[in-house]
């Protein structure tokens, strides 16, 4: 089998998969596979995430209550292939690292409201 043909049925393959399970409710893994993400991106994503829930859980333990530095070192890592926010919201639903997505995504909706009101005035 050619490498087109090998890359034809695994198409095909994930196409009939995504009928059978609703992506929506796994958006990381949809993500994953609509952005083209390499298993070497994703194995790099998780190793991040990894480090960063350590540094989070180090900073928590010192009584720090800003992670925003983790949140930046986050979408600086991030393959350019996912969107921070987008991912954060993702790995969330998912599961991952609940209490290091928590704080991430306060921050986020912080910025927002922060922004939103800026734009009022």
């Amino acid at each position: 089998m050619g490498r087109t043909e090998y890359n034809d049925n695994a198409a095909f393959h994930l196409q009939l998969l995504s009928r059978v399970i609703d992506l929506n409710k796994f958006p990381m893994i949809k993500m994953v596979l609509e952005k083209n993400v390499t298993d070497s991106e994703y194995n790099e994503l998780l190793q991040l995430l990894s480090r960063l829930n350590v540094k989070y859980e180090v900073q928590q333990e010192e009584g720090l209550l800003d992670y925003s530095s983790l949140l930046i070192e986050f979408a600086g890592m991030l393959s350019e292939k996912l969107d921070p926010d987008a991912t954060i919201y993702a790995l969330k639903k998912e599961g991952y690292y609940p209490s290091l997505m928590a704080a991430f995504i306060k921050i986020i909706e912080k910025d927002k409201r922060k922004y939103k009101r800026g734009r009022n005035y």
